[in-house]
């Protein structure tokens, strides 16, 4: 028999969660659209792009307003993370708290694992259907 590796003693290795990085995120949706599962929305707003030089065309940038994975439908798979060009997604360890009832399963952005620290350097976030800021809660 082989012994299975594992990160904490007397736990058996498995997967653990996604984690959205708001400041990485541009909420292209790009996580939403190719998540198998359509287990991620997102819901976004563009806003015009402040102080731009004179004569210049308005611009605007993507704004989430919401941002939420379904884990009772998630196969973590991890695509979105892989497909996000952003890094705004990642695989954390902490893993997917459990619950009575699927809706209960829902993760908004306030419901997320929170970032340890401020800053972005890489993010990553589970299931490919779009991309977006957000903090997960611990």
């Amino acid at each position: 028999m082989t012994d299975i590796p594992s990160e904490s003693p007397g736990t058996a290795a498995a997967h653990g969660s996604i984690r959205l990085i708001e400041p990485a995120c541009t909420s292209c949706m790009i996580c939403a659209r190719e998540c198998p599962s359509w287990c991620i929305s997102i819901d976004s707003h563009t806003e015009p792009v402040p102080d731009l030089p004179a004569g210049t065309r308005e611009r605007t940038h993507n704004v989430l307003d919401r941002f939420e994975i379904d884990w009772s439908l998630c196969m973590y798979c991890g695509i979105c993370v892989d497909e996000c060009p952003f890094d705004a997604l990642e695989w954390v360890t902490d893993p997917t708290r459990a619950a009575y009832a699927a809706p209960d399963l829902r993760a908004t952005l306030s419901g997320l694992p929170e970032l340890s620290e401020p800053s972005v350097s890489h993010v990553s976030v589970g299931n490919r259907h779009s991309t977006h800021q957000i903090r997960w809660v611990k």
